[in-house]
């Protein structure tokens, strides 16, 4: 094509442009997915509505969220929380845990390809879940840098997720939507040859290259952390807080102070704010040294080195204040926790789990400075809390799988239900990898039978579902029409085409790759994938070349979320994790992007076009 295509309709022109702005709100981080893409969703709508154009029904674009690719996602999305509350991974995780300590010089790669062969059938989240304790627990205990080998591992599941159908949810769209355009539609394993053949190289490369290009940096533990001190604080007729309310104490000390007792005589009163202070009172506090000191010269009050009453030394140098068993730990926000999307004052945090919050770990940034209003922060997957507790509350919340505990130990949580969950998921995959049920059909009742068995809870199973992934898909599949049916889809198919002509159709193939990866790493993966998909059908069909190797440019290239932390959501709560910056996720990621973008090229030009 030598001819600059016209210019289409203006309704094409309308939606074009909603596109462009579309995919700009996707890659700004502090809107929310689900709001934008419920938004976009609204406007095609109601464009349609106010300005009717020929064979449009404005309610077809609500048909997204009866698309069978998006009930197969939610459904997967949900086996993959079954397998995770129940602990179902756990003996993976406990062999992966004995090989780091035989067999050292191995287990990097061992638990490379584990990870992307898991990640193939499953969801790559639990299995990132599975293998972020376990990898730090090594770590701290050969006192090595874990930032060597998590983000390696982050995308060795990213990497295995392309081998299948079911691997990631942007598989399942761009199958899905070749489907509805009339293409035949894929197996299960119909793209595994290339994908594993180009995983392979991949794998090689991130088990002997990436660590070489990653720096040694220390975990948030290690650095200068605010701890908590368990202290008691005697009130004295003189005391200025004596005669008070706790509430006008604590206006007093014009601090936030965490009160967690009030001892009178043999006593124990809870710090409701309408308690009245009385002299011999014993304040049982938890706080900073700094704090702890500052209250004290406020109140009036004498503090002493710990909470129970039968030590009668007052704070000095002789008798410093001591956490005690209290101690640090890491808490990781994952998918389907309910502090997703929460606070931890909604969340009633420190009464569920008696744990003190002392400082967020979010986006690369440390925020180890005690604040005040931490506990009303809105916190999301990918978020590492550092906190401080009892050892008893910590084993807690390491059984519960509720939080990912980041700790020195490998055990992992297990219960009674592990085995009935990875039998529902295995049965579930081999039916659809058999051809018997539909995917969509075998993930949905693979999903009822979780809850059936009390696998998962209902509220476990609604959490599963990503708000974010479930908006913009079908936000994504209503754009998706709204290109096709005013002919967007094809003027960019002629722009395309335009732009590489006199290439060899190897050449535009690869080209059509680098474009989506670029894309998805900037913007949605699933919405460059709804995009793109009808643009490779519409480019082989004039190039008269079978359409599927089109659609697998657009499903590997939408696939190579590397570049980028924010390309992925796994790739957040490994940046959170290992204490990475942006530039890391650069310096490995895009010469990965450029080693499957061109292993792949060959390969689909010598299956499918040469």
């Amino acid at each position: 094509m030598s001819v600059l295509p016209p210019l289409p309709d203006p309704h094409a022109l309308t939606m074009l442009a909603l596109t462009a702005v579309a995919l700009i709100l996707f890659s700004i981080e502090r809107l929310q997915l689900a709001v934008t893409s419920l938004g976009l969703l609204t406007i095609i709508a109601l464009t349609f509505a106010l300005f009717p154009y020929p064979n449009v029904d404005p309610m077809m674009f609500f048909r997204g969220f009866a698309h069978e690719a998006l009930i197969a996602v939610c459904a997967l999305m949900t086996l993959g929380q079954g397998l995770v509350k129940t602990g179902a991974l756990e003996p993976v995780g406990r062999v992966l845990g004995e090989l780091w300590s035989r067999l050292p010089a191995l287990s990097l790669l061992l638990t490379l390809v584990v990870g992307a062969l898991l990640s193939a059938f499953v969801n790559n989240t639990p299995i990132v879940v599975l293998l972020l304790p376990i990898l730090i627990s090594v770590c701290l205990r050969t006192n090595k840098s874990p930032s060597k080998i998590l983000i390696p591992m982050g995308f060795a599941t990213l990497v295995g997720g392309m081998a299948t159908t079911i691997g990631t949810s942007t598989n399942l769209l761009v199958v899905g939507i070749a489907k509805d355009l009339g293409i035949a539609e894929f197996d299960m394993f119909s793209f595994a040859l290339p994908a594993v053949i180009a995983g392979s190289i991949a794998l090689i490369y991130l088990w002997l290259v990436a660590p070489l290009l990653l720096p040694n940096r220390e975990t948030a533990l290690d650095v200068d952390s605010p701890r908590l001190f368990a202290a008691r604080l005697l009130l004295r007729e003189s005391s200025a807080a004596t005669g008070m309310t706790v509430a006008e104490a604590r206006a007093l000390a014009d601090s936030d102070v965490h009160i967690r007792r009030i001892l009178r005589e043999d006593t124990v009163l809870m710090p409701l704010p309408d308690v009245v202070l009385r002299a011999g009172d014993r304040l049982r506090l938890l706080d900073t040294p700094a704090n702890l000191h500052a209250v004290a010269t406020a109140m009036g009050g004498e503090l002493y080195a710990s909470s129970n009453s039968k030590d009668d030394q007052p704070v000095s140098e002789a008798n410093p204040l001591s956490p005690g068993e209290q101690r640090l730990a890491e808490l990781a926000i994952v998918q389907g926790s309910s502090l997703d999307g929460t606070s931890l004052a909604e969340n009633q945090f420190i009464q569920r789990h008696r744990l003190v919050a002392l400082a967020l770990h979010r986006k690369g940034q440390n925020l180890w400075r005690a604040n005040e209003r931490l506990k009303d922060l809105t916190l999301q997957t990918g978020d590492v809390l550092l906190v401080q507790g009892h050892n008893d509350a910590l084993r807690a919340i390491k059984q519960s799988t509720e939080l990912l505990l980041l700790d020195h130990t490998i055990t992992l949580p297990r219960t009674d239900k592990a085995v009935p969950a990875l039998v529902i998921t295995t049965v579930a995959i081999l039916l659809a990898a058999t051809g018997i049920l539909p995917i969509a059909i075998a993930a949905v009742a693979g999903t009822g039978l979780m809850l059936l068995t009390q696998c998962l809870t209902l509220g476990a199973a609604v959490r599963a579902i990503s708000p974010a992934i479930y908006f913009v898909v079908a936000a994504s599949l209503a754009l998706g029409m709204a290109l096709q049916a005013t002919g967007a889809t094809a003027y960019l198919t002629d722009l395309f085409l335009y732009t590489t002509d006199g290439a060899s159709p190897a050449v535009i193939l690869s080209a059509l790759m680098l474009l989506l990866a670029v894309l998805t790493n900037v913007v949605s993966n699933n919405a460059a994938a709804v995009i793109g998909t009808p643009i490779a059908v519409g480019i082989a069909q004039q190039l008269q070349l079978p359409a599927e190797a089109f659609i697998l440019a657009v499903l590997f290239g939408a696939n190579m979320s590397y570049a980028t932390p924010m390309a992925y959501k796994t790739n957040l709560l490994v940046m959170n994790a290992g204490n990475y910056s942006f530039i890391d996720f650069v310096k490995v990621g895009v010469p990965l992007t450029l080693l499957m973008w061109a292993v792949l090229s060959w390969l689909l030009a010598v299956l499918y076009v040469w």
